[in-house]
């Protein structure tokens, strides 16, 4: 690897496993943010995303810490994150907006939302490439390398222990992480290989479906359904979608829901009726980030129940796409409430930060 080129490096990957594996395993935290491999060559510095496009002038902050508090020549794998407002858990929304092509919007939010960078492996040492060496040796090496190393930036906690990390998959996930991963001691760095293991929270939840968007092949083809759920108040905010459907059953549910299908007038979602910060499929989903994207959905009778698998909320969302698991027609929509969903205990996110200082 030759440092002074600087050449991206494509992150190695995880699969998803059921449970928290058995083995000589370190077992890290998942966090909840952008993937990023980091070079430093002297004043030269670089933040490579996950598809090895630079990052760095949507952080510059991270910069100016990365010279600062890493090796002279060295080469890290990590997670650009963001600590919200409330300033005990992640805020992966608050992250994204940091993408933002206006040079002026890059600074005032480097300011008012400054990123954390956490470190959780590393790649190269001077003149040295660690990727053939077993993770075991690169853990140490990391934890010598950032010693010294000062907020912004991080080492991730790391335990050989399976109790202490079943025990912190079920605490941390109350400051935002994401999971657990799980890496064999002796594995060397493979890149773009999932030869990691990650476990993931798995819930379920009986939603309304409020509407369909097509799919991008056909117009009497289902694309995702867009899932609402009751707040306080009544009203029935767009929580996220459903699509992971077969193409033939995209078809039959385009057939199938054509009787639900209604206007606008007297929805949930008309956009003429909505209160300002209430969520609709525009605005929960209306970013920089679906730029582009056909947005547009026809709307359906709140009359249908399905319950989804997710495995973590953002804020009021789920935070990836749900899976389907079955239809509720023996629930009421009006029964389909926030109060349902799994709350987990919160967590000082400080505190997690602070358990992998070496």
């Amino acid at each position: 690897m030759q440092l002074p080129v600087m050449p991206p490096v494509a992150p190695m990957l995880a699969r998803a496993v059921g449970a928290v594996p058995d083995g000589a395993m370190s077992y890290e935290p998942k966090w909840d943010g952008f993937r990023s491999i980091v070079f430093r060559d002297g004043d030269d510095v670089e933040i490579g995303s996950r598809n090895e496009k630079p990052m760095n002038r949507y952080f510059p902050e991270l910069i100016e810490a990365l010279k600062a508090n890493l090796p002279e020549r060295c080469v890290l794998d990590g997670e650009i994150i963001l600590v919200g407002r409330s300033g005990d858990r992640l805020d992966f929304e608050a992250l994204q907006q940091r993408i933002h092509p206006a040079a002026s919007r890059v600074k005032l939010l480097s300011e008012q939302t400054p990123a954390k960078f956490v470190a959780f492996d590393l790649l190269a040492l001077g003149d040295e490439d660690f990727t053939g060496r077993p993770f075991a040796e690169r853990r140490a090496a990391l934890e010598q390398a950032l010693a010294d190393a000062a907020a912004p930036i991080h080492l991730t906690a790391a335990t050989r222990d399976k109790g202490t990390a079943e025990q912190w998959f079920n605490q941390f996930e109350g400051a935002g992480l994401d999971g657990l991963l799980a890496k064999p001691l002796d594995g060397t760095y493979q890149p773009d290989k999932r030869v990691m293991f990650k476990v993931k929270h798995q819930r379920t939840a009986d939603c309304v479906v409020a509407g369909y968007r097509v799919h991008k092949t056909g117009d009497d083809l289902i694309g995702s359904l867009l899932l609402g759920l009751y707040d306080d108040g009544g009203r029935l905010s767009n929580v996220g979608v459903v699509g992971s459907f077969s193409m033939q059953r995209r078809k039959e549910l385009f057939d199938e829901l054509q009787p639900l299908v209604t206007g606008f007038e007297g929805h949930p979602w008309a956009w003429a009726e909505q209160e300002e910060g209430s969520r609709t499929p525009r605005n929960a989903e209306g970013s920089r980030w679906s730029a582009g994207k056909d947005l547009s959905f026809t709307p359906l009778r709140p009359d249908l129940v399905v319950e989804v698998a997710y495995d973590h909320m953002e804020g009021e969302r789920f935070r990836h796409t749900t899976q389907f698991v079955r239809w509720r027609p023996d629930r009421d929509p009006e029964s389909c409430t926030y109060e349902q969903l799994e709350e987990p205990v919160k967590f000082d996110l400080s505190a997690v930060l602070d358990t992998g200082k070496p």
